[in-house]
């Protein structure tokens, strides 16, 4: 088939695929639920809180989509299911699974509580692994399955007073290889986005001289904002990205070389 506007555009349609979105009330997640329902996509958006879930629902219906949200804690693992179950009784399956909620909780090396520990590592990691495997059944039944695990640039580099955060997300880019190598034989899709410093709630809870730190370590001078991550979210969602498996989109700015 030539490639023309038409083809093009198909290539990235997201039509009567549905996608769930974890942390998608605010910021990243917020903003690929937006593009997602701007491609056609049923999307269901997953945080803590209850009000939150239900203004990014009324918020993404207002915008043209069909939409909903569920109050879910990644580091619960019962809630995972009923995540899972709540999708598709909604819209029948689930297509896309981005793993973008996250744990900022941050304390310096010589300095760890156990508490801390397993309160990051059970949001930031076990909560994504283990819901992959809940939504597994559906995305095997899918003929579009792509999973999208948000990591972080830290995970590529020393992260110092933030190291169980990166080594959190460094563990979830291997597991998103080694899923991409086993889940291959089911048409099901692996990868991650590896962000850099990006305007959001957590990136502003910082202190001014940090937030400017930050924005210094890109080339490009500047925070991201949110929106410029669903380019490469749409990319790998889609079948724009249909021949691309086990790999880590890096959109940092220009932050860390290689």
């Amino acid at each position: 088939m030539a490639m023309d506007r038409r083809r093009l555009a198909e290539l990235f349609d997201l039509t009567g695929r549905t996608a769930v979105i974890t942390g998608g009330t605010r910021g990243i997640g917020l903003a690929l639920a937006e593009g997602f329902v701007a491609a056609g996509a049923n999307v269901v958006v997953a945080s803590r809180k209850p009000e939150a879930c239900e203004e990014a629902q009324r918020h993404l219906v207002e915008l043209g989509g069909a939409a909903l949200g569920v109050p879910t804690h990644l580091g619960e693992l019962p809630a995972l299911r009923d995540l899972v179950d709540r999708s598709v009784e909604a819209f029948g399956g689930i297509d896309i699974l981005v793993n973008n909620a996250a744990n900022p909780v941050a304390q310096p090396l010589g300095a760890m509580t156990p508490e801390a520990w397993q309160k990051s590592f059970d949001v930031n990691l076990r909560g994504p692994v283990f819901l992959v495997q809940e939504a597994l059944p559906h995305l095997k039944a899918s003929d579009h399955a792509s999973v999208i695990n948000l990591v972080s640039i830290g995970a590529f580099t020393q992260s110092p007073f933030v190291s169980m955060y990166a080594a959190g997300k460094a563990a979830l880019m291997s597991f998103t290889r080694s899923m991409a190598a086993e889940y291959a034989q089911h048409g099901i899709r692996v990868n991650a986005i590896a962000p850099g410093a990006v305007d959001t709630h957590m990136v502003r809870s910082n202190p001014p001289e940090v937030i400017e730190m930050l924005s210094q370590m890109a080339v490009q001078k500047r925070l991201a904002d949110p929106e410029e991550i669903v380019g490469p979210a749409l990319l790998l969602a889609s079948d724009a990205g249909s021949y691309i498996t086990g790999h880590v989109i890096v959109a940092d700015g220009g932050s860390i070389a290689y």
